[in-house]
């Protein structure tokens, strides 16, 4: 079955860096849709960044600049590395394979940027 696993969240300074890692399996990881999405408190889930199975990316107008989406296909691992974090990127992160409709998602993984 597909399984999508997060890791790398935490608790982490305005101005930190943080590296989420997705480890997937159950399904052909190379030809796959995949992206990070967000949900802070009290607001809906939200586009983080995606790429496609060719390498196409999309950022978010928030991020564009401050993070990184990209995928190690040998390993079926998806990252999003995060640098000059802001106190407002603080959410669940959340893995998804395939596309937010129909797709598949992670446990999701905490991301809290506070001092």
């Amino acid at each position: 079955q597909v399984q999508l696993v997060e890791s790398g969240g935490g608790l982490v300074q305005p101005g930190g860096s943080l590296r989420l890692s997705c480890a997937a399996s159950g399904f052909i990881f190379s030809s796959t849709f995949m992206g990070w999405y967000r949900q802070a408190p009290g607001k809906q889930r939200e586009l983080v960044a995606t790429v496609t199975r060719t390498g196409t990316i999309t950022y978010a107008d928030s991020v564009k600049g401050r993070f990184t989406i990209y995928r190690d296909n040998a390993r079926n691992t998806l990252h999003l590395q995060m640098n000059s974090l802001k106190p407002e990127d603080t959410a669940v992160y959340y893995c998804n394979a395939g596309g937010p409709s129909v797709g598949y998602w992670g446990q999701g993984t905490q991301v809290t940027v506070s001092s």
